[in-house]
């Protein structure tokens, strides 16, 4: 009997990246520089033959030029309505990093920011669900409680 391949969301992974050697613990931000647009944590597909940590550093570096070392799982956000561009489950990791981001691949422009000063925040557009993840990593970067996402 022939099984036919399950048709699935596609599946990535999304990097909170809190820079160490900062004051005030700053996450790192790109602008994408293709659709949709917007500023974005770091992050993309997994490959196959990929795990999914491995997937979040490589990544990082490919966007901001940092070595990240990942330190927890934040969520799992899988709403099909997250990505125009179809449905996606994303992991998403927060990591820490120092040094100088810069950006690369497809990151267009790069920031520095305090996503839990609603001030700073409310003037940056971000794309996909990302309001949504820095909510739930504020949340827990003042309680130190995971929210479940779905």
């Amino acid at each position: 009997m022939h099984m036919t391949r399950p048709e699935t969301p596609l599946l990535t992974v999304d990097i909170i990246i809190e820079m160490y050697d900062q004051p005030n613990r700053p996450i790192v931000l790109i602008e994408r520089k293709y659709s949709p647009h917007g500023w974005a944590l770091p992050g993309g597909f997994v490959d196959v033959g990929e795990t999914v940590s491995t997937a979040a550093i490589r990544e990082a570096l490919e966007e901001t030029g940092l070595n990240v070392k990942l330190n927890i799982l934040l969520g799992c956000y899988s709403d099909p309505s997250r990505d125009e561009r179809g449905h996606t489950v994303s992991l998403v990791y927060i990591g820490h990093a120092s040094g100088e981001p810069h950006a690369a691949d497809d990151a267009a422009n790069i920031m520095l920011l305090n996503p839990c000063n609603e001030e700073a925040l409310a003037k940056v557009k971000l794309a996909f669900d990302h309001e949504r993840i820095l909510s739930d990593y504020c949340y827990y970067r003042e309680t130190g409680l995971l929210r479940l996402p779905d």
